[in-house]
């Protein structure tokens, strides 16, 4: 479906030596609106990796409706399918290093229990155990001979860590996590593994195993944010980043002999990512710089910069190099734009584009870049969100906006390209995606400011988030709702429920509405986190509950007066089906409007087109009843309706 829309800019025009001020022109500006299933059928593709004489590319794609294994030439050209499921989804690993047989794998439908699998020209077998076993790949050993992942095999709490032969296909333990910690790297001489601990949400300590003498030495000495990053090729030093003494993450190194440290890399901003390619030519690092991610390569040798291609308003968001390391991909994207994958070859500079995600029917002139702004909460603390602003809107045709909560809690709203915030915006409601405090990205202080308050203070930002958009030229103040997926939907449930009259309408994608069950529901594997999240919210054995069932909405949901619309999915392991089954049943006892979609076949996200289209434009039929058609109060029609979206 698409519809003209037509909006006005105003030109001051000045004319004559008299320089006399005339009235603003109208100039017609014709945009198109795009339904969702347009949107939806933006193909999300990424790159897996070079075949091993890198004449080919592995990429997983969703363009069939659900995530299966495609290849590529490396030059670009036409797609070759490698699987075809019609049900659950196929997400590619990599080519084995020296042939064309490929790893995978693969999930109950979103139940995040996933085995690997290897396709060859024979067919498809299964290679890690299939009961309720959950099995993550870790990376090849720098022969190719093996590949490492990590099993819940001997205890479902506890991720071993394995190496797998793969001329037979048998499993060896390296190491038994006994202690309850988190597998962060290997040495390539398989001498050292790096161990991290959770100590809350915001803190962690990072320990070095010698696998030969099982000594384990912690590396960090104050309470900090520790991540670990990499090995040097030589085996000599382990790199991690930390936020010691400092609001934002640094780059140290780590001598494994002798345990000396030193600082290698301080910036402004976190450094989210350090690595070096596989025989250490280069050396990778990322910064997080104002919700945008900053490449930068260096040649280790000589520590030169190496030039990457530029892209006019896109950016390079991350790069996996060739096993020779004379190739790489990049994921290039900006908010406006979807991202794409291109091949670059380091010698020859040049590059070729191997996916086209947009839909050809979509015009990119008519999606909107966001801009990152910045409001003074309640308290006056500084709060950042990115903004994006309908092409339609003006101070004469104003727009209804939409709050817009990330997950976590911990997250961070980037400047990225979604299709679900461009298609909104397409339709006219601007959206404001606030990183409230306790979000990532922005400093040590910032993110333990939430700990223990949430659904007070980083509501009161979400609320403050509200007041800035009605205050904004081209906003129809009495006409913002709130939205939000995981922790953001827990934040539209606390908003409708603690600040009834703040917000017109809420969606509710997956949130969290009874801390109590969710923390007590933790999934198995994540057992060495369970702490550390009891740590920021609140252990629920103790007396904590008491704070916690008073932030849950559950149990005050006689509060929301404000219609609300529930998405979920019901394998979904991380918040429970029925989490959004009780929260809807209770609203209903209100008479608000409340409609619940409910799919059978997701987990923690949805991932297969058709469920996207329907949940989606559930969501715009929803907003356009309750809030852009309206008036400043909306009535209560007193009806509410729940569909069950089952595959076929």
């Amino acid at each position: 479906m698409r519809k003209l829309i037509t909006i006005s800019l105003g030109l001051l025009l000045l004319y004559s030596c008299k320089e006399e001020k005339k009235e603003e022109v109208a100039q017609p500006i014709q945009i198109k609106e795009y339904s969702i299933k347009q949107f939806m059928d933006n193909e999300n593709a990424f790159a897996n990796g070079f075949s091993p004489d890198k004449s080919k590319a592995l990429i997983t794609s969703n363009r069939s409706g659900i995530y299966n294994m495609y290849t590529v030439s490396s030059n670009g050209g036409e797609f070759t399918p490698v699987t075809a499921s019609d049900s659950s989804s196929v997400f590619g690993i990599s080519y084995f290093p020296e042939d064309d047989r490929i790893l995978f794998r693969m999930d109950g439908n979103g139940d995040e229990i996933f085995k690997l699998f290897l396709k060859d020209t024979s067919g498809i077998k299964r290679l890690t155990p299939a009961e309720n076993v959950r099995a993550l790949f870790r990376g090849w050993a720098k022969d190719g001979k093996s590949f490492f992942f990590g099993s819940n095999q001997r205890d479902p709490k506890f991720m071993d860590h394995y190496e797998m032969d793969i001329a037979n296909f048998t499993s060896k333990v390296i190491y038994e996590n006994k202690d309850g910690l988190d597998f962060a790297g290997m040495s390539d001489d398989r001498k050292y593994i790096a161990l991290l601990k959770p100590v809350n949400t915001n803190d962690t300590d990072l320990f070095i195993l010698n696998t030969e003498t099982k000594e384990k030495v912690k590396v960090n000495d104050n309470l900090s944010g520790n991540s670990p990053e990499d090995f040097s090729p030589d085996g000599l030093s382990f790199y991690y980043t930390t936020d010691d003494g400092a609001e934002f993450s640094y780059l140290m190194k780590y001598n494994l002999k002798d345990g000396s440290k030193e600082k290698v890399v301080e910036k402004d901003w976190d450094i989210s990512s350090f690595y070096f390619t596989r025989n250490g030519k280069y050396q990778v690092m990322f910064t997080n710089e104002d919700a945008k991610t900053v490449m930068q390569v260096k040649e280790v040798a000589t520590g030169a910069v190496v030039e990457f291609p530029t892209f006019e308003n896109k950016e390079i968001s991350s790069a996996s190099f060739s096993r020779d390391e004379s190739m790489a991909f990049l994921n290039v994207s900006g908010s406006g734009t979807p991202r794409n994958v291109y091949s670059y070859d380091l010698a020859s500079k040049q590059y070729h584009k191997l996916t086209d995600v947009l839909n050809k029917e979509i015009n990119e002139d008519d999606l909107v870049a966001s801009e990152v702004v910045r409001f003074k909460s309640f308290d006056g603390l500084e709060i950042p969100a990115i903004y994006y602003k309908p092409k339609q809107a003006t101070a004469d045709n104003k727009v209804p906006a939409l709050v817009w909560v990330h997950g976590g809690p911990g997250g961070q709203s980037r400047q990225g390209y979604s299709s679900v915030i461009q298609y909104l915006v397409n339709h006219g409601y601007a959206i404001l995606a606030v990183n409230n405090r306790g979000s990532s990205g922005y400093g040590k202080t910032f993110y333990k400011m939430d700990d223990q308050n949430h659904g007070d203070k980083d509501l009161k930002d979400c609320v403050a988030g509200k007041d800035w958009l009605a205050q904004q030229e081209i906003i129809d103040a009495n006409k913002i709702g709130i939205i939000g997926g995981s922790y953001g939907g827990y934040m539209t449930m606390a908003a409708l429920t603690y600040t009834p009259e703040d917000f017109k309408v809420g969606v509710n994608i997956f949130g969290v509405t009874n801390w109590l069950r969710t923390l007590k529901s933790i999934p198995p594997w994540w057992e060495s986190f369970k702490e550390a999240l009891y740590e920021e919210m609140g252990d629920p054995n103790t007396a904590d509950s008491v704070r916690l069932r008073k932030i849950s909405p559950l149990f005050h949901t006689e509060k929301v007066t404000k219609p609300l619309i529930v998405l979920q999915g019901a394998k979904d392991p991380r918040v429970l089906k029925v989490e959004s089954d009780e929260i809807v049943a209770g609203v209903k006892k209100n008479g608000v409007p409340v409609e619940y979609v409910l799919f059978e076949d997701e987990g923690h996200g949805f991932v297969k087109k058709e469920n996207q289209i329907e949940a989606y434009s559930r969501v715009m039929k929803f907003l356009d009843k309750y809030l852009k058609n309206t008036g400043s109060e909306i009535i209560n029609d007193g009806k509410s309706e729940t569909k069950k979206v089952e595959s076929e």
